[in-house]
């Protein structure tokens, strides 16, 4: 195609998750004539099948848990049942509502949505079969990949049969299940494995790292390990699996650890072992992207080998976050448009919504160690903060990472509310803040924040609620 042909578009966008539909938006704001194709529904996995269905069914968890141990608070309770129908039309509710949200923000800000699939004809024209059966084309100068991810499958014979579900399936159940054997202990699997195991599973959750959430800091997960075990969670680490068959009795998972051959029997597996890039159909190989283990590989403005052709979110692979690629949608209108951004270095935040949550920003100890960073760390325990306790949740605690000059390199927390109590930690590490920059600042009593606040100062021995350590 000429360069000097008029596009219909300035902007085609393909996928309307997280990522797609808030570039969308930008771009339309900053005066875009833009276009979005979705195949499915709007949210992607995120809103349809991820982060917003199983924080619903977290909350049910968190509820189940409080319950479990309401005699704690002074109140008693007889009986109490779990109705799985009705708390499947709560999520769907909830999930459709936000998903008519989507739409109405499209449409209120003039963007063309196109439902069908779309693949390249050319760098500038998209092919879109319409759910209708037609075929459309639409040309653009800008073209934004934002066909999110699928879960990964690995090959373990078995893994197909009935019963056996992915991150995605499973959020359909029906009946909850006696025993859950979950392959994969990172954040989805550890997620899963929290919600079936406060509606009643007992859960076995099978990891071939030595560790589960291998990402987190290693202070966290071997409390959260303790914790879990504690609570009655099975936790199999430095464990393959082999096969999946199917007997009378249910499903048997055999597996290899450091001992030799380990057998689990469930009622049924949950397959999570991460998730891969979705580029199938998109015929990007005839225009010669450049793909790396199913990923579009991309430059720091997510621009692809071929010039004006984006790739954000999942598709590639940098951060398979919701926040992520919402913020590179962004970035990515902003820089199409030609405004001149005020994004730095991208200070990700992580959340996983485990009992007690987790979420961490900045780097762990490990990866200062492995990087050669001069660095040093303070922790604060929950237990010593009266909020936490009133909450009835004083298990876990703050960790604080710093430059010998005192700057906050990373913040890991585990406890109530860590999702929320993350953001001071991020807000402090993009503007290069220091101990004394926290300390300047008054925080409220009695309030979780308060832990942090504890933390930073004990970088300097001035925490006022944590017993000194003895110099010898």
């Amino acid at each position: 195609m000429e360069e000097n042909l008029v596009m219909e578009k300035d902007i085609v966008i393909i996928g309307g998750g997280p990522g797609g539909y808030v570039a969308a938006i930008r771009a339309a704001q900053l005066g875009a004539k833009v276009c979005i194709i979705e195949k499915a529904e709007f949210g992607g996995t995120c809103l349809n099948r991820g982060c917003i269905p199983t924080k619903v069914l977290y909350r049910n968890a968190e509820i189940l848990n409080t319950l479990k141990n309401i005699e704690e608070f002074g109140i008693k309770i007889d009986n109490y049942s779990v109705n799985v129908e009705d708390i499947q039309n709560r999520k769907d509710k909830i999930v459709n509502q936000l998903v008519n949200g989507v739409e109405q923000l499209l449409k209120s800000n003039n963007i063309e949505v196109i439902l069908g699939t779309a693949s390249f004809k050319d760098k500038n024209t998209v092919s879109i079969l319409l759910k209708n059966g037609d075929l459309r084309e639409i040309t653009s100068e800008n073209i934004i990949i934002a066909t999110g991810s699928t879960p990964s499958m690995p090959n373990i014979p078995g893994i197909n049969l009935p019963g056996v579900f992915t991150s995605e399936s499973i959020l359909q159940f029906k009946e909850v299940p006696n025993n859950l054997a979950i392959i994969g202990g990172g954040v989805i699997g550890m997620e899963f494995a929290g919600i079936f195991s406060a509606l009643g599973s007992a859960v076995t959750v099978i990891e071939f790292l030595p560790s589960i959430l291998a990402q987190v800091d290693t202070d966290l997960t071997k409390r959260m390990t303790v914790s879990l075990k504690r609570k009655g969670m099975v936790i199999n680490t430095n464990t393959k699996v082999i096969s999946i068959e199917k007997n009378n009795e249910g499903l048997i998972v055999t597996a290899e650890g450091k001992s030799g051959e380990i057998v689990f029997k469930a009622d049924k597996v949950l397959v999570s072992v991460g998730r891969t890039p979705m580029t199938e159909g998109l015929n990007i190989e005839n225009l010669g992207i450049t793909i790396n283990r199913k990923a579009i590989v991309v430059d720091e403005n997510y621009e692809s080998n071929i010039p004006h052709i984006y790739a954000i979110g999942d598709v590639n692979g940098k951060s398979m976050l919701a926040h992520a690629a919402s913020h590179q949608g962004k970035k990515v209108a902003e820089k199409i448009m030609g405004c001149i951004t005020t994004y730095s270095i991208e200070i990700i935040p992580s959340c996983i919504f485990v009992f007690p949550e987790i979420a961490c920003v900045g780097i762990t100890e490990n990866e200062a160690k492995e990087k050669g960073i001069e660095y040093k760390t303070s922790k604060f325990l929950f237990g010593a903060n009266g909020k936490a306790l009133a909450l009835g949740e004083g298990e876990g605690l703050v960790k604080v990472i710093a430059s010998l000059d005192n700057t906050i390199l990373g913040v890991h927390i585990m406890g109530p509310h860590a999702s929320d109590l993350i953001h001071e930690g991020a807000m402090a590490i993009i503007n290069n803040m220091k101990v004394d920059n926290i300390a300047s600042m008054i925080h409220a009593h009695p309030t979780l924040s308060e832990a942090f606040e504890e933390a930073v100062l004990g970088l300097k021995g001035e925490a006022i609620h944590s017993v000194p350590t003895r110099k010898r």
